[in-house]
């Protein structure tokens, strides 16, 4: 197949900010230029939250100082609110991902603020963007399941694509956050959001909580989507989310299309690497399959 699949890295974000292990700057640098090395084209490098109430995130502004401007690669910082597209700015980030939680209960108590109001922030973000600031995607989080509201109505996922697309924003995601989704689901609210999101790409990420994960990208790429996100070694999961595990693991995603033909631009056999390396500095074991069994064929040496 000729298809390029675009994988975002999550890593060196999602990977780490429920890792009770806190790494210093520069062993996030190393894991950001090993991912570099690896393949990666863009990636979610850090988060402008507040770092008393997620430390892991910490060292945001350091880091994107650290990291010269490329052409052909994007740095993408998390951003819930005004403040933190101020500092987005300021650090120069080559592009902004928005948050909006799909539900009430999971939006207070990750973002301190209700799904209209994260709406708002989103739409006053967007009011005051200007020509030549970084790309605004907008990423749905718990568009499949809330830990604390249960299942989330299509609707309502739909409601907020839509208001995303209205202001204009250049890419949305649909986010698992806490890993409930089922393949039949996802392909149900893509159609649901493409109904209203117009010609925006749309972007998926998913957490592979109920080993449903690599099902789920693979339901995303048959529906026509071509950008998903995932985190090496398997790392991540919400620090606001009870149970929720990482994402699905990005040597496994590599694997999965890479074998079906399609292509990343990733290298496995680093990507496993780092995986391993990675986990190690927070001290656990790779999540990812490919990780622990290899690729296959396996390489042969020189």
């Amino acid at each position: 197949m000729s298809r390029r699949i675009e994988i975002v890295e999550v890593g060196p974000r999602d990977g780490l900010q429920n890792e009770k292990t806190l790494l210093e700057v520069d062993q996030k640098l190393e894991m950001i230029r090993r991912l570099e090395d690896a393949g990666a084209r863009r990636m979610e490098v850090v988060s402008f939250v507040n770092a008393k109430r997620v430390p892991q995130m910490a060292g945001a502004e350091e880091i994107m100082a650290a990291l010269p401007h490329q052409a052909g690669r994007s740095r993408i910082g998390l951003v819930l609110n005004m403040r933190g597209w101020d500092r987005c700015l300021a650090a120069q980030c080559d592009e902004a991902n928005v948050v909006v939680c799909a539900t009430d209960g999971f939006g207070i108590r990750n973002q301190g603020a209700s799904s209209a109001e994260q709406v708002q922030a989103l739409a006053d973000i967007m009011a005051v963007k200007k020509p030549g600031d970084p790309p605004v995607s907008m990423t749905v989080s718990v568009a499949f399941g809330c830990p604390f509201e249960g299942e989330v109505p299509e609707q309502r996922v739909a409601d907020i694509v839509k208001a995303a697309a209205e202001l204009g924003v250049d890419e949305i995601a649909l986010a698992d956050t806490i890993g409930v989704a089922d393949p039949w689901t996802v392909r149900r609210r893509i159609e649901a959001a493409r109904k209203v999101s117009g010609d925006i790409p749309l972007r998926l990420h998913f957490h592979d909580t109920r080993n449903t994960g690599l099902a789920n990208a693979f339901a995303g790429v048959e529906a026509g989507v071509d950008i998903l996100d995932a985190s090496v070694g398997g790392l991540g999961g919400c620090p606001f989310a009870p149970n929720a595990t990482g994402n699905i693991g990005t040597e496994d995603l590599v694997y999965m299309l890479e074998r079906a033909g399609y292509e990343t631009g990733y290298d496995l056999p680093k990507l496993i690497e780092i995986g391993a390396w990675a986990s190690g500095l927070i001290g656990k074991a790779p999540a990812s399959s490919v990780a622990r069994a290899g690729g296959f064929p396996a390489p042969q040496p020189a």
